[in-house]
């Protein structure tokens, strides 16, 4: 994931895979770490915000910071499966294309 994406490359890759993988994870490591349900809640608010937008780039810069405290710039916690692992590096990709 070494090249740089522009916002709309990146929501093409990610977006539908995250919208699966989000609940999923969620619902499966949410009781053991609770500050996902605020990375859902806000991934949530990003994609409204994107599928609201249809042609422009919305402005997500609140949203990803949020994100990077709750995440602590996506640190992934030693504890989690794959899927947790890289919705936290999709998250990531985003939120670097958003900001390029």
């Amino acid at each position: 994931m070494s090249e740089s994406l522009t916002f709309k490359q990146a929501k093409k890759k990610y977006l539908k895979t995250l919208e699966q993988y989000v609940p999923v994870v969620d619902r499966v490591h949410g009781g053991h770490h609770p500050e996902f349900h605020d990375v859902r809640a806000v991934f949530n608010e990003i994609n409204d915000k994107v599928k609201t937008a249809e042609f422009e780039t919305p402005d997500l810069n609140s949203e990803f910071a949020r994100l990077r405290e709750i995440t602590n710039n996506y640190e992934v916690p030693g504890d989690v499966c794959e899927s947790y692992e890289a919705v936290y590096n999709m998250l990531a990709e985003l939120d670097k294309a958003a900001n390029a």
